[in-house]
This record gives C-alpha cells, sequence and structure tokens, in this order.
C-alpha cells in the first residue's frame, strides 16, 4: 500500500524517562506522543516490543508474540489500584542517560509479584471474562511461552536445550508436569501479557487518537532460546536434542569485515510452506492488532538468505540460499489483506530482492549517512530517490548523525558539505532538512538527531554483543527540542497533520 506524504521519529520506548530504571509505557510516553502532535508529526517508529534475552537486543527475543513486561508501567498500575504509591516509591531508581536492566528488573519483579496476587483476589466478572478472551484469542502462542518462561526461570535462563530431556523434548507427561508445578509461574505470565497489551494497547490508541501511526518492526529471524523454536523445532534448523545445524547471518559488508553472526537457527521453509505458512501468518497478523505498519527487518532474507552452518566463528563461510518469496507474501496478503509494509533493504540488495519489494509496493529505505562515500548516482543521495520509499538520516543501527559526521572520512564530509551547502557544524539539521525535502512519502528521523546529539548518544553498535541498546534521554532534553524549526521544515516540505 502507499502510504501519505508524512513524517515521524524513531525512538524505542526503552529510551523514555521515568523513576523506574527503564522507559515505559507511562506519562513520559504520552509526553512523547504530545511532542509528535505539537510538530504536526504523525509516524511514531519503534524497535520490536518482544521480550529481550541475551544482551538486552529487541532482535533476540524469548518469543516473537509475547510483549516486554519490563515496559509495564508501575504508575498505571497504582492508578489501577495493583500498586501502593508506597511500593512504587521504593523501586524508583536515580535519573540516569543509560538504562539500568538489572535493577530495574529486580525492582520491577518486586512489583509485579504484589500487582499479580491483587489481580487475581479482585477479579470482577467483567474483567475475567477481558483475561479470558485475551487468553483464548492468543492460545496459540501464550500457552507455550508462559511454560517456556516458567521453565526457563527455574533453569537460569539457559538454552531450552540444555533442559531435562523431557521437557527439552516436549514430551506429553513432562508438559502436564510441569504446568501443575510451575503453575505460579504460569499464572504470573498470563497477567504480565494481559497487562502488557492493555497498556500498550491504550498508548497506541493515545496515538491514534492524535492522527500518529506507530510503526513496529518484525524481526525476519528469532532466537535459539525461545518459545517459539521449543515448542516449533519442525519449523526450525535443529537437531533432534534442540541444537542449531544452520544459523543467519550476513556476508562481509559496510558494518563488519567478517560479516554479521547472528547466530538464530534458519528456518526449514519446505515445512513452513507445506503448512501453508500458518506461523508467519499468525505472526504478521498478531503484529497488525499492536501496530499500524510494521516495518520488516532484513527483507531481503526473504528473497535469499546467507546460511552458515552451526560451528562456525564469523560469518565469512556461509552461501545464499532462495528464500520463499512470493510464495510468503502471497499468502499474507491473501490472509491478513493490505499489507502497511516497510521493508528494509539495506546491505547487499540485488534485483531479486527489488523486484520482490515492488511487486508488493513495499517501500524501500533511504539512509542519507550512506550517501556520501561516492558519486552522484549513488541511490542514497535524495535526488535518487523514488516516491515509494522512507527517508531516514540513520537508524537503531547507525551512529547518530553529528556522530556520523565527526567519524566520517574527510573525503565524505567535503561531499556532505557541498551536497548541504553548509559548514557542517548543524549536519544533523541539513540531513534532516534533506529527507524533509526529498520526494519520499515518508521521513522519519532518530529522536537524537532532533536533540543534537552525537556518537556517545548512540543506541546499537551491529555485530558486538554488549554496551547496546542503552540509550536513555531527559524530560529536559525533549522539552529543548527545536519545535519551530521541526513545524517549519514539516509545513514547508507539506508533511504535516493534515487530519
Amino acid at each position: 500500500m502507499r502510504f501519505p506524504r508524512s513524517c515521524g521519529t524513531l525512538v524505542h520506548p526503552t529510551s523514555f524517562p521515568g523513576k523506574y530504571g527503564i522507559g515505559d509505557f507511562g506519562y513520559e510516553a504520552r509526553e512523547f506522543i504530545n511532542f509528535l502532535e505539537q510538530t504536526q508529526q504523525t509516524i511514531w517508529q519503534v524497535l520490536p516490543l518482544t521480550p529481550t534475552g541475551y544482551g538486552n537486543s529487541p532482535y533476540a527475543s524469548y518469543s516473537a508474540f509475547a510483549g516486554n513486561a519490563y515496559l509495564i508501567s508501575p504508575d498505571i498500575l497504582v492508578e489501577k489500584g495493583l500498586l501502593t504509591k508506597s511500593e512504587a516509591e521504593k523501586a524508583k531508581l536515580p535519573s540516569r542517560l543509560e538504562v539500568q536492566y538489572e535493577e530495574a528488573f529486580q525492582q520491577k519483579d518486586i512489583l509485579f509479584g504484589y500487582a499479580c496476587d491483587r489481580f487475581y483476589e479482585n477479579l470482577d466478572s467483567v474483567e475475567e471474562k477481558k483475561f479470558k478472551a485475551f487468553k483464548k484469542e492468543n492460545k496459540h502462542w501464550l500457552e507455550d511461552y508462559t511454560l517456556f518462561m516458567a521453565c526457563g526461570k527455574h533453569h537460569g535462563m539457559q538454552p531450552w536445550n540444555t533442559w531435562e530431556k523431557e521437557i527439552a523434548q516436549r514430551k506429553p507427561e513432562a508438559l502436564k508436569k510441569y504446568r501443575k508445578k510451575y503453575s505460579a509461574d504460569i499464572k504470573l505470565h498470563n497477567w504480565l501479557q494481559y497487562e502488557f497489551y492493555n497498556q500498550w494497547m491504550a498508548l497506541k490508541q493515545y496515538a491514534n487518537t492524535k492522527n500518529i501511526r506507530v510503526v513496529g518492526d518484525i524481526p525476519i529471524f528469532v532466537d535459539h532460546n525461545s518459545s517459539d523454536v521449543w515448542a516449533n523445532p519442525e519449523y526450525f534448523a535443529v537437531d533432534e536434542l534442540g541444537n542449531r545445524t544452520l544459523v543467519a547471518g550476513v556476508p562481509p559488508d559496510y558494518f563488519s569485515e567478517t560479516g554479521q553472526l547472528w547466530g538464530n537457527p534458519q528456518y526449514n521453509w519446505k515445512v513452513l510452506e507445506k503448512d501453508n505458512f500458518s506461523w508467519w501468518v499468525k505472526r504478521f497478523k498478531h503484529m497488525f492488532t499492536q501496530c499500524d505498519a510494521i516495518r520488516v527487518d532484513h527483507f531481503r532474507g526473504f528473497d535469499a538468505y546467507w546460511e552458515v552452518k552451526a560451528d562456525e566463528k564469523t560469518a565469512i563461510n556461509g552461501r545464499w540460499v532462495d528464500g520463499p518469496g512470493e510464495k510468503l507474501f502471497d499468502t499474507i496478503l491473501k490472509e491478513c489483506g493490505e499489507l502497511p509494509i516497510i521493508a528494509e533493504d539495506l546491505g547487499f540488495v540485488t534485483e531479486g530482492v527489488e523486484k520482490l519489494r515492488d511487486k508488493y509496493a513495499f517501500p524501500g529505505m533511504k539512509i542519507i549517512q550512506f550517501a556520501f562515500d561516492s558519486d552522484s548516482t549513488n541511490s542514497f543521495l535524495p535526488h535518487n530517490y523514488p516516491q515509494n520509499s522512507v527517508a531516514y538520516s540513520g537508524t537503531h543501527d547507525n551512529d547518530t548523525s553529528i556522530g556520523w559526521y565527526n567519524q566520517a572520512p574527510e573525503k565524505e564530509k567535503h561531499h556532505a558539505r557541498v551536497y548541504t551547502k553548509s559548514d557542517g557544524n548543524q549536519i544533523n539539521w541539513e540531513f534532516i532538512r534533506l529527507g524533509m525535502l526529498s520526494v519520499s512519502d515518508q521521513a522519519i528521523f532518530p529522536l537524537q538527531d532532533f536533540m543534537n546529539l552525537g556518537g556517545e548518544h548512540r543506541m546499537n553498535f551491529p555485530g558486538t554483543s554488549s554496551g547496546n541498546w542503552l540509550w536513555r534521554y531527559t524530560s529536559e532534553m525533549l522539552h529543548q527540542v527545536d519545535t519551530h524549526r521541526i513545524n517549519e521544515l514539516i509545513n514547508l516540505s507539506n508533511r504535516k497533520n493534515n487530519a
């Protein structure tokens, strides 16, 4: 589908300010949405909202369907009467410009225990009916996920293929036994998912009433240590013991000389196809209930993917294998109807990738930071953009624009200065202006670029496993953004909220 000419901001909820060590769905999230409204922006793009596993990466999740419970706001739980003010007060952490994952998890786990007990104790008939409906609608993933998390907790969240054989291989008697054994943990996770859903949908509704669309993110691969692989091993490249045999990554590229070895198990696409891609259809349907549009991560992997043997140390020794392509998207289109999808088509893009993207009129991504390392034919230079595309100054995988400029080779800096007809001292605003004035239907910018922030505020360094996903801002930083300048550019470029 074609998107209206519009503009928006990329920021993940963990980056919001707040009192509990990690951003959440509370008051500060609404303050951010108010900022979008004040600046006539109509897009809010987030990273995956699923539970984070190793390294706190939103792209390494315990589930492709569940929500990250640590985004639940304690303040909203207080409003609902599930926590007391004094309980929430005790969980407060000092405000910092980094997420305090461990401390936040510890404090929120205590609060969630209190709130969960009160939820079940005071469950009236109306709420119980809603809760039952939620569990029924999400049964296809929720029952496996809650048991997986309960078992995981009692195994120190070690990979599921290291658990006792009976439960690792999901023997029917074992499933029954462990559901009974860990019933209290399962009750907690059922409530957490219900509360996540209610808080997120209320926040999304708040955005939608202001004509702001939420763009979610669907990673192509899932983590090996996830309920998805544990519950559906036939869909993934794992052996009878659950060990990975073939894993995902990308060959050497702009980001890494040895490529990126992600380690996610590859899909058994033939098995998925025989099942009419039912798991993928459910995944997309689920995402479309939670978001207004979806950025499909690593879109090129649906045309062809880089396959590496699981025992390799880097991604260098791999091979390209044909992906499901049109068969998958024809099925999803038939089952889901219109597909408001943004294709993350970065990296090594072939004719096949472009053909697949264009068949469904999915807009691709244009990153301005990639524009200055060659000549005037560079596809990332704004004068070469097609209208059906999304212009970005950078993404969560890039440095901030100021950080990029400070680190770039002098030749690229010079090219950027000449192209923007500037001295480079406000390169973030120059890139925002380029994206705004481009013909791209959508222009989306990381919040860091609106805030004039340097490389120390970067969100992620691809190919590294620590020190990522930490960035947070303060309320003062948001209030200091030049909203007049944003409004001026949006009016100038005809991207304003026309609702």
